[in-house]
């Protein structure tokens, strides 16, 4: 650039204020401001900005209109000026529009031309950030919505559901790039929150997808967008959820499709889990020995540490108390992760012992607590640095086996089967 200016004076209205460089594509912005296309499509798509750079006003329109009149000038100035170094710019492509995106949204509602327009609009919002932003804004996430559930709804009502051949491979092709679609928005809150609407009937339909779909790419896509729009939903929409929705939670967890899946239900779990009854839907829906068989296994420390989450919550009522005594390695193994995990799940698995020592704590799970060595892992709770909750969640377990210890003293039986664990009691009495 700077050799450039020594032999001829570039036009400053050629200069892109972004880059300072001649641009090759001069677009229009909101603000009436002009930039270089690929310039101002990083600031504000890639770097996610929301304001003009020059006059820092927040840009409301995000399409840009391209500024043929100057465009033409510098291509121009630079055929006149070959000796200079400077070659001539050739005619960008035309990207797309939202005209042409909302004609493709409205032509995939027809059936014949559904699986084509769909293709075309999955291309279209892989090609890059500025696409994505265009089609959220013409509001193609509930044209989307409408189309998932109509193919639903057909699917639902076919007398050969489940059946992958014909009308059915047809749609579970189109369900497959609707999904895809969705997933790679990258939707903002408002348009999760449209999605969810006022019934939750969109949540239904995903539903009903995860459970009939084959691809597993489309499930994972579906729970992953399941996890993003419950995250900005209205807790009274989230306690209506219907016990189908935790089976097919579960299912996915116990097929193990993906990593991604897997960690986003275990995190919609996590979300979900402490409203209204959803604690006791995902206890019956067999979460809780699902989630200890995956702990049993899991050496990945983030999927140890959700899964220990939302066991605690599955624990805070009698069905998933119940289900977890049920598991002959459930006191087992949530005892052995105090302190192999992290911070959050040793807080974590002590309110899950606190909690069944409590509420289900008879003479039998007591000793069983005493026979896998939780007291000692407890005493140990007691003496290093964590929260004071968790301190006195610990502190109050010890107590009940110490009154049990002492109440039973005289029976051989339980004097054998304390062992090691009445010696920690006496350490904490002291």
């Amino acid at each position: 650039m700077a050799d450039l200016e020594q032999d001829v004076q570039i036009p400053r209205f050629f200069i892109c204020p972004i880059s300072l460089e001649i641009m090759k594509d001069p677009v229009i912005l909101s603000t009436g401001i002009t930039y270089d296309r690929d310039c101002i499509e990083k600031w504000l798509f890639s770097q996610k900005n929301d304001v003009c750079p020059v006059t820092k006003q927040v840009v409301a329109d995000i399409e840009l209109t391209p500024n043929h009149t100057l465009r033409r000038l510098i291509q121009s100035w630079c055929t006149l000026n070959p000796s200079s170094g400077i070659e001539r710019l050739s005619t960008p492509r035309l990207p797309i529009s939202k005209i042409e995106i909302i004609k493709l949204l409205k032509d995939s509602k027809s059936p014949h031309l559904q699986l084509n327009c769909l293709k075309k609009l999955k291309a279209i919002v892989m090609e890059n950030e500025k696409n994505k932003k265009l089609m959220e804004s013409v509001g193609a996430a509930d044209y989307l919505a409408w189309i998932l559930t109509n193919m639903d709804n057909k699917m639902t009502s076919s007398p050969t559901a489940g059946d992958v051949s014909g009308v059915d491979e047809f749609i579970s092709t189109g369900t497959d790039e609707v999904l895809s679609i969705l997933h790679h928005l990258h939707l903002s809150p408002m348009s999760l929150k449209s999605l969810f609407g006022k019934t939750g009937e969109f949540v239904e339909t995903l539903t009903r997808v995860m459970e009939r779909a084959t691809s597993y790419e489309s499930r994972t896509y579906a729970v992953m967008l399941l996890k993003a729009m419950l995250e900005v939903a209205e807790p009274m929409q989230v306690t209506s959820l219907n016990p189908r929705f935790f089976m097919v939670l579960v299912q996915i967890l116990v097929d193990e499709i993906s990593q991604k899946a897997t960690k986003a239900t275990l995190k919609l779990l996590i979300n979900v889990c402490p409203w209204g009854r959803n604690r006791m839907k995902a206890a019956e829906a067999g979460a809780v020995q699902v989630l200890i068989d995956i702990l049993l296994d899991c050496t990945e420390k983030r999927v140890s540490e959700m899964v220990i989450v939302v066991l605690d919550q599955l624990c805070q009522c009698a069905e998933g108390r119940s289900e977890l005594l049920k598991h002959g390695g459930g006191l087992a193994v949530v005892s052995k992760k105090i302190f192999r995990v992290s911070s959050v799940a040793s807080e974590r698995a002590v309110s899950i012992l606190h909690s069944v020592a409590k509420f289900s704590g008879n003479r039998s799970v007591l000793r069983e607590m005493l026979q896998l060595g939780v007291v000692g892992k407890l005493c140990l709770v007691l003496q290093v640095d964590c929260g004071r909750k968790t301190k006195e969640s610990a502190s109050e377990i010890l107590k009940m086996h110490s009154r049990e210890s002492e109440s039973h003293r005289s029976s051989p039986n339980l004097n054998g089967a304390l062992g090691h664990g009445e010696g920690a009691l006496v350490l904490y009495k002291m």
